[in-house]
């Protein structure tokens, strides 16, 4: 189950990773850190959190988003611990993975919902980045769009 997130824990990781998150993304984890978002084109695997690791169960047409580390108690820490920064800075060492790209999340089968860099922030758009090929894709034009269904 999803935490609210206090704005300091994001920008602690906007600092790790050298960026700054579009605000629809801030509010939405600000309001709920990780969760299930749903696309179009693919089946995603909804991770729960459970103490130091994630397991995957199947769920059709939806995908978990990788929550923000937020160390203000023991258990929000334990179940945000894999989260955004330290799966985006293992996946920068993977064969043509976007050195400007951060991950939201995953489907289990090596698929990454990503933002890309522009400039030194993030832009609004979501993309796939299809592991097989280095494809991205473009599944929504904002945050906000993704979590709502609007893509």
């Amino acid at each position: 189950m999803p935490f609210d997130l206090d704005e300091r824990c994001i920008q602690a990781a906007e600092q790790a990773l050298g960026v700054s998150f579009p605000t629809s993304y801030r509010v939405a984890m600000m309001r709920s850190n990780g969760g299930a978002v749903a696309t179009e084109s693919d089946d995603w695997d909804l991770y729960l959190a459970d103490d130091n690791y994630l397991e995957p169960l199947k769920v059709v047409d939806a995908g978990h988003l990788y929550p923000i580390a937020d160390d203000s108690d023991r258990k929000r820490f334990a179940r945000t611990l894999n989260g955004v920064v330290p799966e985006t800075q293992r996946a920068r060492d993977w064969r043509g993975f976007p050195s400007t790209a951060v991950l939201l999340g995953g489907n289990g089968e090596g698929d990454q919902l990503v933002f890309l860099a522009v400039g030194k922030g993030l832009g609004p758009k979501i993309f796939i980045w299809r592991h097989e090929t280095c494809d991205l894709v473009r599944v929504a034009d904002d945050f906000a769009a993704l979590v709502t269904g609007a893509a």
